[in-house]
């Protein structure tokens, strides 16, 4: 039985206000979950502005289809195919793009996902369950070399040796199949830890973002969302861990740096080469109210860009 598959989307308000509707823009909802941006971005739409909304995971295109709004579409994929679901409906140009990235409430609390080891669950972790290789057959024939290399790298495990070695050598008595087996050989093979923090955190964190290719999707929409926005429109990212905040925050510089000139090279002011975004204000976290009521924001880093124009005009 599913328990607990309410969700507290983060940092609701800062986000939506850092996209600053226009009533007869045109927004996309890159990560809709269960839809708590998007009906607030419904909110400040007027009537003839417009929602495209995405997900891969089909529980929350289900929650999508059942929001009656004519300004309001719920389409079912990856936002990294962002480009063409907009080719798709003929829109050429939006005014804003969020991203709300990694997991929802609903996907860590519904046990029959498998994305956490808080209960004993077929060892699944797709995003999409329709499509691609469970956990449980990835770990049934990956190589030793490379499973310590997603942990090392996906998950920032420093003990990514040992996990590999270990779970390459019970895999060999018997299929690692449930989210419980898995947990259980970490905690046997790690035995330090941060405080409060479960041994098996870092490796399910890499097996998930690399089954999910979550890192390789961000890299492919990040240009697409700069080519899509109309002049002043937003990018928000709300990240949550280093990985992928990393990702965005070099991203987001490097556009609004523009091209890099050669050192002392002789040129005008005016001709120097400007970056196609703007970036929008500091890094917002979660306020510590936010935090005590909902822990999964702790980790939240929010960034905002402005589309600023094409390189070099």
């Amino acid at each position: 039985m599913s328990v607990g598959l309410s969700h507290a989307t983060v940092l609701l308000h800062e986000a939506v206000e850092a996209l600053q509707v226009k009533p007869e823009g045109v927004y996309v909802d890159g990560t809709f979950g269960r839809g708590g941006h998007s009906r607030l971005i419904l909110e400040k739409l007027g009537a003839n502005g417009r929602l495209i909304a995405l997900d891969k995971d089909p529980a929350a295109v289900t929650a999508g289809q059942a929001i009656a709004d004519a300004r309001f579409i719920m389409v079912h994929s990856g936002f990294g195919r962002l480009t063409e679901v907009l080719r798709r409906l003929s829109v050429k140009r939006v005014d804003g793009v969020l991203f709300d990235l990694g997991m929802s409430s609903p996907q860590l609390d519904d046990e029959r996902r498998g994305f956490s080891f808080r209960f004993d669950a077929t060892l699944d972790m797709r995003m999409d369950p329709s499509s691609g290789q469970t956990a449980a057959q990835w770990l049934e024939s990956v190589d030793e070399g490379f499973l310590e290399e997603v942990i090392r790298d996906y998950g920032e495990e420093r003990f990514a040796k040992q996990i590999a070695r270990a779970l390459v050598a019970a895999r060999q008595e018997r299929p690692i199949v449930t989210t419980h087996q898995l947990s259980e050989i970490i905690a046997k093979t790690v035995r330090t830890r941060e405080p409060g923090k479960h041994p098996a955190t870092r490796t399910f964190q890499a097996i998930r973002i690399y089954l999910n290719q979550e890192l390789e999707e961000l890299a492919q929409v990040l240009p697409q969302c700069v080519d899509c926005l109309r002049p002043d429109g937003r990018i928000v990212i709300i990240s949550f861990h280093s990985l992928e905040d990393r990702m965005v925050k070099y991203f987001l510089r490097g556009m609004a740096q523009g091209d890099k000139l050669p050192h002392k090279l002789p040129i005008r002011a005016a001709d120097v080469p400007k970056g196609r975004l703007r970036l929008v204000g500091k890094v917002v976290r979660a306020a510590p109210q936010e935090v005590a009521a909902n822990p999964r924001a702790r980790s939240a880093v929010m960034r905002v860009a402005e589309y600023a124009g094409d390189a070099g005009g």
